[in-house]
C-alpha cells in the first residue's frame, strides 16, 4: 500500500484527567485533540503501531498495514502471534519484551517482510515505552521506516562490486591505484601475491623493480609520458614472479578527473602469458613447418638435378652446387670408394685441408672415413665436437690440433654414400661458422645422401654401359674408308645415345668391281639392340647387292625385298646411296626416304640436290636413280637427319640453314673434306642440344691440275 494513502485507524482511546500528562498549548491549539492526532498519523510517512501492556494491538496506521498485509481493523485487540508470520511475530514480541523488562527504547531493528506480490520489503523499526500517570507504563509505540529502496540500492551496489571483482579475477587482472603524480599509495594484494614484494617494496615506484630489466626503461618512460599528458597509459612488459620466472602482462591505466584535475590513476594489468606462449608456440611451429617445407623443396630440387646428371662428373658437380645453394656450405667434397685398394678417391679438384693428395686411406680418421667406416652420418657442430669424435676414432691428437689450428672451418658434416648397404663413397660439407644441426636437419642430410648415392650408382652404371654401347655401335661401322686416287672420302660420327642404348645411324664406303666408289648413309629409326641388329643386316645386304649389281635403283629394289623378308613392318629405315667415278665425279644417286645430298662448290656455294626423296625401305614402289655429278673441286655431303633436325628446329628450316652456313667456310675448309664436316657439324649443332646420332659422309673430287 503506497505511502500517503488515507488512514483508516480506529479511535484512539482518550486518557482520563488523572492519568493524563500535562501537555503544553501552542497558539490556542490543544495537541491532545484526537482529530489532530489522527491527522498526524494519517500523514506520517512511517509505520506506526501502539501496543497495550499485554502486547495487543491498540492502534495502527495505514503504512503499518503495508508491513503486515492485513487491514487496520483486523489488528485491533489481537496479539501479533494471532495475525502475523512467525518471524515477524518473534521480532515484535522480542522487542516488546525488552522494552517491558528494561523500560528502555529498542531502536533500529531491521525487519524484512513480503508484500502481496511476493516482493521483499525492508524496514527499520524502533520501540518506545509509553508512560502516563501514576500507573506507569501505558504501552509501547512502534515506529517503522521503509528502507526497501535504500536496501535495494545497497544490494545493487554490492552485486555490481561482486561482478566487477569476479570479472577482474576471471580475466587475471591486477587492479592498482596511484596518486596524481604516479606514485603507488594503496596496496595491491594481487600484485604482491604474484611478485612476492612486501608492501614497503611495492609502494611509491617499487613496482618497477619487478619489471624485467630489458622492459623497464621503455615502460618507465611511457608511464612518465602518460603522466605528463594525462592520457591513457597502454604498455606491455614482463613481470618477475615469486618463483623467479617471468610472466607477460598488458597494462592499461586512465586518469580519474575531477573539476579538471587528476585526482588519481586507476590501472589494470592483464596476464597474457598463455596468449604469448601460444603465439610463440605458433611461431615456432610456423618456423618448423617453413623449415620443413624449405628442406623438402631443396631435396626435391636436388633430386631433380641429380636425375638429369648422367655421368659421375656431372653428379659430382650437382652435389657441389647443392652444397653451396641448398646447404650454404662453404666447402664441399665428394670421394668415391675403391674397395680393392681400401681408399677414398676425391672426385672434385681442390683437395681437403686435412688430406694430402687426392686419395684418403680408410685408416686415416676424418669425417669422410668415419662416415664410410661406421655407415652413419658424422655431425661436428664445432671444433670441440670434431676433436672429441676424432679422438674417439683413434686419430692422432697432435695431427688434430695441427689441422684445427690451420683451418678456418668450424663445423663439418660427413655423409656415407650407401647403395643397398654397400658403401660407394662419402660426402663432406664444411662451414666457416659453428652450426646447430637439429634432428630434422639430420634427417634431411641423410635423405640427401641417399639421393646422391643413387645418382652416383646410376652414373657409374651409365658410364660403364655407355662405353660398352659406343664400342658396340662403332664396331658395326667400318674402321676406315677406302683410299682411291681421284677421290677423297671423309666421315664424322657423333653418338646421341644419351640413354645408353645403341643408335641406328650408319655409313659405308667401298670400291666396286668396275673401280667406281659406292658411298651410303643410312638411318634405322629407333634405339637399342634391335635398331643395331637391323642396321647390321641392312649394311651387309647393301654391300652384297652393290657388289653384284651396283646401279642404285637395282640395289634399293633388292633391299626392299630383303627388308620385307627380314624386318618388321613398323621398322622405318632410310638411306642415301650414290656411285661416283673417281677423277670425273660422274655418278648416279638413289634415295629411300632420306634427305638429299648437299653439293658444295670450291667458291662456297651449296646446293641441295633436287631429287625425289623416295620412300623408306620396304615400301612397294618402283625405285628410281638419278644422275649426280661431283665436279672436280666440289664435295658431296651425305648426312643423317640428326644434323639438320632436333626438338627446336624442323627439317625444312634445318635444310635451309645447312645450305647457308657453307658460305661462311674458308677456302682451306672448303678444300679439305674432313675440315668441312667438322665445320658443318659445329655450326649446325651450336646452340642446340644433341638428341640423336649425327652421321656425315663427304665425297670430294680433287680439282684437276694443268698437267692433267
Amino acid at each position: 500500500m503506497p505511502r500517503g494513502r488515507a488512514w483508516h485507524a480506529t479511535e484512539v482511546p482518550t486518557m482520563s484527567a488523572e492519568t493524563s500528562v500535562p501537555r503544553p498549548r501552542e497558539s490556542g491549539v490543544d495537541i491532545s485533540d484526537s482529530d489532530l492526532f489522527r491527522g498526524l498519523m494519517s500523514e506520517a510517512p512511517f509505520a506506526f503501531a501502539f501496543f497495550d501492556a499485554s502486547g495487543r494491538f491498540v492502534r495502527v496506521n495505514a503504512t503499518f498495514t503495508e508491513m503486515t498485509g492485513h487491514p487496520v481493523d483486523r489488528h485491533l485487540e489481537r496479539l501479533p502471534a494471532e495475525l502475523l508470520p512467525a518471524d515477524l511475530t518473534a521480532a515484535i514480541e522480542a522487542a516488546l519484551r525488552r522494552v517491558g523488562e528494561d523500560g528502555l527504547p529498542v531502536t533500529d531493528q531491521r525487519i524484512r517482510t513480503r508484500a502481496e506480490n511476493d516482493d521483499a520489503r525492508h524496514w527499520a523499526v524502533s520501540f518506545f515505552p509509553m508512560r502516563g500517570g501514576e500507573n506507569g507504563d501505558v504501552g509501547v509505540a512502534m515506529f517503522g521506516v521503509d528502507l526497501t529502496e535504500q536496501q535495494m540500492s545497497r544490494e545493487l551496489l554490492q552485486r555490481s562490486e561482486e561482478r566487477y571483482r569476479s570479472l577482474v579475477e576471471s580475466q587475471q587482472q591486477l587492479v592498482w591505484i596511484t596518486s596524481p603524480s604516479g606514485a603507488v599509495a594503496e596496496d595491491a594484494p594481487q600484485w604482491r601475491a604474484i611478485t612476492g614484494q612486501g608492501l614497503e617494496e611495492y609502494l611509491t615506484h617499487g613496482w618497477l623493480e619487478a619489471v624485467h630489466p630489458d622492459d623497464r626503461p621503455g615502460a618507465e618512460e611511457a608511464w612518465r609520458e602518460a603522466l605528463r599528458g594525462r592520457t591513457m597509459f597502454e604498455w606491455s612488459y614482463r613481470v618477475r614472479t615469486r618463483a623467479s620466472g617471468y610472466r607477460h602482462f598488458e597494462v592499461r591505466a586512465v586518469p580519474i578527473m575531477r573539476h579538471g584535475r587528476v585526482v588519481e590513476w586507476v590501472g589494470a594489468n592483464t596476464d597474457v602469458t598463455p596468449q604469448r606462449e601460444a603465439e610463440e608456440m605458433r611461431g615456432r611451429l610456423t618456423d618448423q613447418l617453413g623449415a620443413a617445407a624449405l628442406r623438402t623443396a631443396r631435396l626435391q630440387g636436388a633430386t631433380a638435378m641429380l636425375a638429369e646428371a648422367l655421368t659421375v662428373e656431372q653428379v659430382v658437380q650437382v652435389i657441389i652446387d647443392v652444397g653451396r645453394t641448398a646447404l650454404a656450405a662453404d666447402h664441399s667434397a665428394v670421394a668415391l670408394l675403391d674397395p680393392e685398394r681400401g681408399t677414398l678417391k676425391l672426385s672434385n679438384s681442390g683437395g681437403l685441408p686435412d688430406v694430402t693428395g687426392d686419395e684418403i686411406e680408410l685408416s686415416h680418421s676424418n669425417v669422410m672415413t668415419m662416415a664410410v667406416n661406421s655407415r652413419r652420418p658424422v655431425f661436428a657442430e664445432s671444433p670441440e665436437s670434431l676433436r672429441a669424435q676424432l679422438v674417439d676414432a683413434g686419430a692422432d691428437e697432435a695431427r688434430i690440433a695441427d689441422f684445427l689450428a690451420h683451418t678456418d672451418e668450424r663445423a663439418w658434416v660427413g655423409l656415407p654414400l650407401l647403395a643397398a648397404g654397400r658403401a660407394l663413397g662419402a660426402l663432406r660439407f664444411s662451414f666457416l661458422r659453428s652450426q646447430k644441426i637439429s634432428q630434422e636437419d639430420g634427417v634431411f642430410y641423410e635423405a640427401l645422401a641417399g639421393q646422391c648415392a643413387l645418382a652416383v650408382e646410376r652414373a657409374t652404371l651409365f658410364e660403364r654401359e655407355h662405353r660398352t654401347a659406343e664400342t658396340l655401335q662403332r664396331s658395326l661401322l667400318p674402321e676406315r674408308l677406302p683410299d682411291v686416287d681421284g677421290l677423297k672420302l671423309a666421315k664424322l660420327f657423333l653418338s646421341g645415345s644419351r640413354h645408353v642404348q645403341v643408335g641406328g645411324d650408319w655409313y659405308d664406303g667401298f670400291v666396286l668391281q668396275d673401280g667406281r666408289v659406292a658411298a651410303v648413309v643410312g638411318d634405322v629409326m629407333g634405339k637399342g639392340v634391335k635398331a643395331a641388329a637391323g642396321m647390321g643386316r641392312i649394311r651387309n645386304a647393301m654391300r652384297a647387292l652393290a657388289l653384284t649389281n651396283p646401279p642404285p635403283a637395282a640395289v634399293l629394289t633388292g633391299l626392299d625385298r630383303v627388308f620385307e623378308a627380314t624386318e618388321e613392318e613398323e621398322q622405318v629405315t632410310t638411306l642415301a646411296y650414290m656411285v661416283v667415278e673417281p677423277g670425273t665425279g660422274e655418278g648416279t644417286l638413289a634415295l629411300a626416304g632420306h634427305p638429299p645430298p648437299l653439293l658444295v662448290s670450291p667458291q662456297g656455294t651449296a646446293i641441295l640436290h633436287e631429287t625425289e626423296p623416295g620412300t623408306p625401305l620396304g615400301w612397294a614402289t618402283s625405285r628410281k636413280q638419278f644422275r649426280f655429278c661431283v665436279p672436280p673441286g666440289h664435295t658431296a655431303v651425305l648426312y643423317s637427319d640428326g644434323l639438320v633436325e632436333n626438338r627446336r628446329r624442323g627439317l625444312d628450316a634445318g635444310l635451309r640453314e645447312l645450305a647457308s652456313v657453307v658460305s661462311e667456310a674458308s677456302q682451306e675448309v672448303l678444300s679439305n673434306p674432313s675440315m668441312l664436316l667438322d665445320f658443318l657439324v659445329e655450326r649446325m649443332l651450336g646452340g642446340y642440344e644433341q638428341d640423336d646420332d649425327v652421321t656425315v659422309l663427304a665425297v670430294h673430287v680433287p680439282p684437276t691440275t694443268k698437267s692433267d
